[in-house]
Order: C-alpha cells, then structure tokens, then sequence
C-alpha cells in the first residue's frame, strides 16, 4: 500500500474530497432547491395536493428501490463512474422535465431524475468515505452536509431568480447545466488516495472496510445483519425536513399569504442555518458520543416539528429553520454510526452495500413525508395533521437512536467480558 507518511500524500484526499463536495452541491441545487417552482408547476399542470406530493415524494419511491443498487454500483463499477454517470441522469431527467407537455410527463421526468440523484448520493457518501481519513468521519460527513446546505440555499433563488425572469421550465434547464458541470468536475479530478486504495482492496473492488478498528475477520452479508436494516427507521429523522422543503411555498402562500420569492428566502435561511449546523454537529460528534448527540438533535426537533403549526410569521420562520437543519445534521451523520454498528456485526463489511441499506431509509421516508402531508392536507384542509405526523416520525427516530446505542453498548460490554475471560 502506498505510504502516507510524505505531506504530498497525506493530503492527497482533499482534492477527491473537494471533488465530490462539488458533484453532491450541483446535485443538491436541484433536489431541494426546486421547491420555489413548485406553484408554478402545479398551477401549469392544474394538479392537487396530493398530486404534488407524489411528485415530490417519488424521490422516496425511487430511492426504496435504487439505495441498494446504487451501493451495489459503487462496489462493481467503482464511485467514480457511478457518481459520473448519476449525475448525468440528473442532467438528462431535468433536461426532459423542462420539456413536459403534461404531468404524465413531468412525473416520469422527475423519475429519471431521481434514479440519477439517487445512484449519485449513495456514491458520494462511498466516495467520502473512502477519500476522508478516519478520525475525521463525522468532520467530513458535517462538512458534507454543510456544502449541501450551501447549495440549497444558492438553488432556491437560483431557481426562483431564472424562473421569475424566464419561466419555470428555464430555471429547471439551468439545474440540468449544473449537474452536467458536476459530472465533468468529478470525473476530471476524482482519484483515490493512497489510504483509500488500500482499504477498498481490502475487500475487492469499489468495496472498502468500514468504521474504524475493524478486525479482519471473515465477512458477513450487510443484508442479512438485522440490526444494519433496523438503521432503516434512522430515515424517519430527516422526514419532516423532506415535507417541509417541498410544501413550504404551499403552506407560505395558504397560511401566510407569501409568494413563492418569499417562500424561497425562507428555505434559503433555513438551509444558512444547516450549514453551521452541521459543521457544528460533525465537531461534537467527532469529540463527544455520536449517539448521544444524535439524540440530542431529535430532542431538539421534536418541538420544531410542533411548532410549524403556529400562525405567527416568526415562530414558523424559526421552526422551518430547525426541522430543516436538524433533519439534515441528522442524516449526514447516520453514516458515521452506521460504520459503529457496522464494526461489530459485520467484521471485513463492504461499504457499498451497507450505505445503500442505510441510504434505504431515506427513501422510504422521503416519500412517505411529502405524500402523507399532501393527503393530510387534502382530506383535513390543513396542514396541522400532517405536522402531528412528522412529529411523531421524530418520536420514534429517537427511541430507535436510544434503542441501537444500548444495543452497542451491550456489545462492546460482551466483547470486553470474552476479552477479560
């Protein structure tokens, strides 16, 4: 294995590093920063709520059935192409929604779009895995989630901006640009470092040891571990934040009587707010106990999610803030525990198929969220049923935190009990 004793290799990862931050930011431009298009895009295609909760919410449909496959990408072809190639089915999903003549159309565009988004996000997370050093996961991972947020807050009134001047479908055109940009970045500068070789050759090609301290035992399938499939409900932490980006500029103009320029700032303050989140949360949980920190974000998000229901401008303002960010600070650092929990159930485990698994529960909630909170709106005439519902996926995140903690622990007291005997 190459040494990383010389300074030019020890920090060889930051240029692959750098890389894939800006691939995941010109992906990111378009996941959530077309919400402030969204009214114009129902109001064309004269869908209801629930309508656009499936378009928007398709993004969980697709990802229940493409996170696995995206890590298994990962692992057969190598992150590189993969992350490549998703980004070029971004490019070519937006390019054909631009286009849509109806919402048939749109719908199958957005499709396409997320099959790529979704390939593409399971391969980022491989890629910073694999080019971050170790004792600088969780770092990595808030650095990651705060560029994402940057993003964010950059697409809304990218998108907003354009299409005020130009039209809805311009502004989708300009997020297909990006994500070809994106694609040629990557590819361009994408490499592995020397560490990074080494550990992916530990277990063949695109595959790579996760977690820290992993022994080398033999290797035991991710898909049949029970507990790497229960961090699937880990998904229902960034739920709230998926429904909120999405039916902000709905619940703006219904309950506020905002435009969708305002709804747009709203998002964009929201995600100012992640940024610093997450570099903050990647911090503690570098320093402090991971789990604990996680379960001290969803303490924090429970009453967000609660008070979205207010009618004050300020509080609601306050509130988008934290379910966004803390939804987001949350999800970036499943990752890091992931490869905790990873460590002692599955010694020698790929990296690939464990992402994918995890990355699962993203999906299922993304569209469960969004499309829970359009027919909660439609059936109630509101949207105070669907916050209880986005309330009470928190609820549950949190005793699934509290619950895999004492697992590991109980774990790590075994092994020390079979070492001492």
């Amino acid at each position: 294995m190459p040494s990383t004793n010389s300074n030019g290799s020890r920090f060889f990862w930051i240029l692959p590093f750098a890389a894939t931050i800006f691939a995941m930011m010109t992906m990111q431009m378009s996941s959530l920063g077309f919400s402030p298009l969204l009214p114009a895009l129902q109001k064309e295609f004269a869908i209801n709520y629930s309508q656009l909760g499936l378009f928007t919410g398709v993004y969980g449909l697709v990802a229940i059935f493409l996170s696995i496959p995206g890590g298994m990408l990962a692992k057969r072809f190598g992150e590189r192409r993969a992350l490549s190639m998703g980004l070029l089915g971004v490019a070519l999903g937006l390019g054909l929604l631009s286009l849509a003549p109806s919402f048939g159309w749109a719908l199958t565009s957005r499709v396409i779009w997320i099959c790529g988004y979704r390939i593409s996000f399971v391969c980022v997370m491989t890629a910073v895995a694999l080019s971050a050093p170790k004792s600088l996961q969780s770092s990595a991972m808030g650095i990651l989630g705060a560029m994402s947020s940057l993003a964010s807050v950059i697409g809304a009134p990218f998108g907003s901006t354009i299409g005020a001047a130009f039209g809805w479908r311009r502004g989708i055109l300009a997020f297909a640009a990006m994500a070809l940009l994106g694609s040629a970045i990557f590819w361009i500068f994408y490499r592995r470092s020397g560490d990074s070789v080494g550990r992916a050759q530990t277990v063949g090609h695109g595959g790579a040891i996760l977690g820290s301290g992993l022994s080398s035992g033999p290797s035991r399938s991710a898909f049949r571990t029970p507990v790497v499939w229960a961090m699937v409900l880990l998904g229902l932490m960034n739920m709230g934040g998926f429904a909120v980006t999405f039916f902000l500029p709905a619940v703006a103009k219904t309950v506020f009587n905002l435009s969708p320029k305002d709804a747009a700032y709203i998002i964009s303050a929201s995600y100012v707010t992640a940024i610093f989140a997450n570099l903050l949360c990647g911090y503690l949980a570098d320093r402090f106990n991971r789990w604990m920190v996680m379960a001290s974000l969803m303490v924090l998000l429970i009453p967000a999610c609660f008070a979205m229901m207010t009618d004050q401008l300020l509080v609601f303002r306050i509130a988008t803030a934290l379910v966004i960010s803390l939804g987001l600070c949350a999800t970036n650092q499943i990752y890091p525990l992931a490869g905790e929990v990873a460590a002692k159930a599955i010694p020698g485990s790929e990296l690939g198929p464990v992402m994918g698994i995890v990355s699962l529960g993203g999906g299922v909630f993304g569209y469960l969220g969004p499309q829970m909170l359009g027919i909660l709106r439609d059936r109630t005439g509101g949207f105070t049923a669907g916050w209880y519902f986005v309330a009470g996926g928190a609820c549950v995140a949190l005793l699934v935190v509290l619950l895999l903690k004492r697992h590991l622990d109980s774990a790590k007291t075994i092994a020390i009990a079979e070492v001492l005997a």
